[in-house]
């Protein structure tokens, strides 16, 4: 039997490239969504209606707010239905962003990002791990951004989430290690996606020309790293936040 992963926020950008991804190469794909219905139920569609039928290698969309953990919970009892087994492979994905001066940040700016980048992720690491514990098997990728790691302008809240799930990632890496369970980030440079939609031409090309091989990221760029962290060839790998910027940040 290949193996469950679940992808959050996986309709758009980032997300929506892991799920066509790891379909391709044959795993079984859950991946929530929150807002965006109609991307989710036409990314799930184009995948298993590929031969009319409903493959091994399905996408199977389930909305939740992964800040919620009853819906979180909820999801995880959906997936082990639709598929007959749990998660193998965890990609915490869902996040939000919002560019705003620190001064202008309101409490509710600050916990809505914390909920969703931070919350998200501990709500789906704790239902996850009881099934990955009890295999001593298991994967979790947590998407994180060089913001994370060096902080940005206007993105205080951001950044500061970001770096909360760096910390969380190393921590638990070191906790899960004796059960043999990886647990690694990828810290995301400019990458093609709507959540970058508003900057203008002119701001994607001076942060183009900052990068040093000369071109902002696409979704496949992280889906081709994830893909290898939840692969075998990264069984000895833990605990670490792999760069996957084009240089902009060593």
């Amino acid at each position: 039997m290949g193996k469950t992963v679940l992808i959050t926020g996986g309709s758009r950008g980032i997300g929506k490239e892991l799920v066509r991804q790891f379909c391709k190469a044959g795993y079984s794909v859950a991946f929530s969504y929150w807002e965006h219905q109609e991307e989710a139920v036409h990314l799930a569609n184009s995948i298993n209606n590929r031969n009319g039928l409903f493959r091994s290698d399905a996408a199977v969309p389930i909305q939740a707010d992964v800040s919620d953990a009853q819906q979180v919970q909820k999801m995880f009892e959906y997936i082990e239905g639709s598929f007959g087994t749990g998660v193998d492979i965890l990609i915490n994905n869902a996040g939000i962003a919002q560019q705003k001066l620190f001064t202008d940040l309101t409490e509710e700016d600050w916990d809505r990002m914390f909920a969703v980048d931070v919350k998200g992720v501990f709500h789906c690491c704790q239902c996850a791990l009881p099934r990955m514990i009890h295999r001593k098997e298991g994967k979790i990728i947590n998407i994180s951004s060089m913001w994370g790691q060096v902080g940005a302008s206007c993105e205080v809240h951001y950044s500061a989430a970001k770096a909360a799930v760096i910390g969380l990632t190393k921590a638990l890496a070191k906790e899960l290690g004796p059960s043999q369970i990886q647990v690694n980030c990828i810290a995301p440079g400019v990458i093609d996606t709507p959540m970058n939609a508003s900057f203008d031409e002119e701001t994607m090309n001076a942060l183009k020309e900052e990068t040093p091989l000369g071109r902002i990221g696409t979704p496949k760029d992280i889906a081709m790293a994830a893909l290898f962290l939840a692969s075998e060839k990264a069984d000895f790998i833990t605990g670490q936040v792999l760069g996957v910027n084009g240089g902009m940040i060593i």
